[in-house]
């Protein structure tokens, strides 16, 4: 029997919150407080809370801080991480001073980056994914760090192939991904200096209010076409990714610890689309056809590393038909996921 959707954001959002077994054990074998570096975007919020879940159940009676660190430009989110626990300092990570004024903690999520606006301002997105890193860690060259990136790394691979591994040679294709290889290489720099980082590429999250599922979704319900030139996709339930970063936390080493985040499963984009067609009663059309690639990536070191994903694939789509349908809120932010030549 599966889950019933959620019915509301409180919901959703108690949902993505949710720690397991594994990531209470992660924070117990991690002592200390824990700074979420970039809290404010469309996973920290839940991450940092999770966090602070697991910090409970594996301290017990002690007391441990998690601290969200963003510019909050939305006094809403800051006030419900507040409401729910969370520390919270407002800080432009870009202002070096401000980051070498932040409190001392021996754990690390870095989540701070940017993706969308990098057509536009080029020179912001390499400023906010390789200067703000390198502000970051070396104020916190001490502590374990599990930092956000992203199979955009990767050069495409043939859809066959089950997609790029950890030890493959990066090919960024445009200012973005260059800009998140830069983000890795400084990552790299301190770990030879001595701190501790695992680098989490992930690729794609799924929340109801956005993400690919939701993107497909959209169209499907609005009769517009659904592009199939990137043809397929890899997807992993938004919780179970920030689980995955928590839980990466002991895994920190010198050299970093890279690890693929997504989906086990390559998955087509016109499958997808059908089976949401269906559930929405919501016949999909289609426009172009599938390309013999993909950027894709492979799960086998993560299936050796970390405990399987807990949400299903038939549950992400039950679930995001029902929100789409229901006209829940919406984040407004496409992950353009058919985009191909990297400009964002």
């Amino acid at each position: 029997m599966r889950t019933p959707a959620p019915d509301d954001e409180a919901e959703l959002d108690t949902r993505l919150s949710e720690p397991r077994d594994e990531t209470v054990a992660a924070l117990a074998a991690c002592p200390g407080h824990l700074v979420v570096l970039g809290a404010g975007g469309k996973m920290g919020p839940t991450l940092a809370r999770m966090a602070l879940a697991a910090a409970r159940r594996a301290d017990g009676a002690a007391s441990r801080r998690v601290i969200a660190v963003s510019r909050f430009t939305s006094a809403r989110a800051r006030g419900a991480l507040q409401a729910a626990g969370v520390e919270t300092i407002a800080c432009d990570l870009l202002d070096r001073r401000a980051v070498g004024a932040l409190p001392d903690a021996p754990n690390v999520i870095f989540m701070a980056g940017q993706k969308f606006g990098t057509r536009d301002a080029p020179a912001r997105t390499w400023m906010m994914n390789v200067a703000v890193p390198l502000a970051c860690t070396e104020r916190y060259i001490t502590s374990r760090i599990v930092a956000f990136s992203t199979g955009n790394v990767y050069p495409f691979t043939p859809v066959a192939a089950g997609g790029a591994r950890e030890a493959d040679a990066p090919a960024p294709a445009g200012e973005y991904a260059w800009s998140c290889l830069g983000r890795e290489r400084v990552f790299e720099h301190f770990a030879g200096l001595g701190a501790r980082v695992a680098i989490m590429r992930l690729n794609y999250a799924i929340d109801l209010r956005y993400g690919v599922l939701t993107d497909l979704a959209l169209r499907i319900w609005r009769g517009e076409p659904v592009p199939l030139a990137m043809g397929h996709v890899n997807v992993i339930w938004q919780g179970d990714a920030s689980r995955a970063a928590l839980e990466l936390l002991p895994h920190a080493a010198t050299p970093p610890f890279v690890v693929n985040v997504t989906g086990r499963d390559t998955l087509s984009v016109r499958v997808l689309a059908e089976q949401l067609g269906a559930r929405l009663g919501r016949a999909p059309r289609f426009a172009g056809a599938e390309a013999p690639d993909a950027l894709l990536s492979n799960t086998d070191r993560m299936a050796q590393t970390l405990a399987p994903a807990a949400v299903s694939l038939d549950t992400m789509l039950d679930w995001v038909a029902h929100w789409v349908r229901d006209d829940r809120p919406l984040l407004h932010k496409p992950t353009h996921f058919d985009v191909h030549d990297g400009a964002f």
